[in-house]
């Protein structure tokens, strides 16, 4: 079973976390470890290109946003997006989608990302390093089903699949076990 890597995360919290994204006051620099998300805890991770991004803002994230009880209801403990972007750009984009429940996650250097084996070549786009697009259940800080998209590691080309990742697959299995 692989292990999540020990990594922090550099992240931006608001002052008051219980408020709407509208309403949140002030925003102090956090580390928050890979223990602090995965231990003790079964949780969905979704990791994608980035933020903003079409497919990402269209399909993904709304997606696990909008399936997030019958997720939790399935014995999941929390759900996050993450991806190669700061911490501004994540919070930004959750605020824009107006995400309530599912966290976002800044791997704003792509440190997880790498150690995940999951991060790609995207000059091409002018993306520079990115993740590819990838799924998995976390119990514990150990995977336990991992879903990825076809074609990792694709540069030169401007693929971006998007099937294998989907909260649908994800309640699928999890309806399963």
């Amino acid at each position: 079973m692989t292990t999540i890597p020990k990594c922090v995360f550099k992240t931006r919290v608001p002052n008051n976390p219980e408020a709407s994204w509208q309403e949140r006051k002030g925003w102090n620099w956090k580390d928050i470890s890979a223990d602090d998300y995965f231990a003790n805890k079964r949780v969905i991770v979704f990791s994608l290109p980035g933020a903003f991004t079409p497919t990402c803002t269209e399909k993904q994230l709304p997606g696990f946003e909008d399936n997030y009880d019958e997720i939790r209801n399935l014995g999941i403990d929390e759900i996050y997006c993450i991806s190669v972007n700061d911490s501004f750009v994540m919070n930004a984009w959750a605020k824009r989608e107006e995400i309530e429940n599912v966290k976002v996650i800044a791997d704003g250097n792509g440190e997880f990302t790498r150690m995940m084996g999951m991060l790609v070549d995207k000059h091409h786009l002018g993306f520079g390093q990115r993740s590819w697009r990838y799924a998995m259940i976390v119990d514990n800080g150990n995977v336990e089903k991992m879903w990825v998209e076809p074609g990792i590691n694709n540069a030169g080309e401007d693929m971006d699949p998007y099937g294998e990742t989907t909260p649908e697959n994800v309640i699928e299995y999890l309806k399963r076990t």
